[in-house]
């Protein structure tokens, strides 16, 4: 398979986030007299949004209601500290400025809040590098919906069949599949190969070097 772009999911692809998250999410919990969580379990709890980190993190049962001012409080605690512990996985800087030096249109797209993630991709990537960003926005579906995965090869006028779309969840597999993208399941991110796999990733890759192959030199 050669791509002509490429598509990242942020969370557990670009960034290694859940540090800053578990951190977060647990001041909130113990806001709400809640009970809190080690950071391993976060790993499956994110990926699909703040409203369902806030649910899978409260105890069984809370109401929809509580949830919600959880999640809200969440945004807030968690836009003052992100830039704590959240790092780039190794080698991820690499790939990134070598498809650049390629000239491969880049693009991310998360289910984070939309403020999150376009703050996040600059400051960690600079301005400029990443010709689409997209995250979790009011009138759009969010992943595994593939309308803004459509959205951005629209944008970049590349067919999403050409597109390789490299991310660690479940949720991003079937968003990269629902697109009709050449999607990859990346095994340094926070879900195992194994849920990849089972949700369709037609290829995994352990380091982000490996992502080079997709692609003309």
């Amino acid at each position: 398979m050669e791509c002509k772009a490429a598509l990242f999911d942020l969370d557990g692809t670009l960034l290694d986030t859940v540090d800053d998250l578990a951190d977060s999410m647990n001041r909130v919990l113990r806001e709400f007299g809640m009970p809190t969580h080690p950071v391993e379990p976060y790993k499956f709890f994110v990926g699909d949004g703040m409203g369902n980190l806030a649910r899978r993190a409260a105890p069984a049962g809370t109401p929809d209601g509580t949830v919600e001012k959880m999640a809200e409080r969440m945004a807030a605690v968690y836009g003052a500290s992100w830039r704590g512990k959240t790092r780039p996985y190794d080698g991820i800087e690499d790939l990134v400025a070598e498809l650049d030096k390629r000239g491969v249109p880049l693009a991310v797209l998360s289910n984070k809040p939309d403020a999150f993630t376009q703050a996040m991709v600059k400051h960690y990537f600079g301005e400029g590098r990443f010709a689409r960003i997209l995250g979790a926005r009011p009138n759009a579906p969010r992943k595994p919906d593939p309308a803004s995965a459509l959205e951005i090869a629209s944008a970049l006028s590349v067919s999403p069949g050409a597109f390789l779309y490299l991310g660690d969840t479940n949720t991003d597999m079937r968003t990269g599949r629902a697109a009709g993208m050449f999607t990859v399941g990346v095994a340094w991110g926070f879900r195992p190969a194994a849920e990849l796999e089972g949700a369709g990733a037609e290829a995994i890759i352990h380091k982000p070097a490996e992502a080079l192959a997709f692609f003309r030199e």
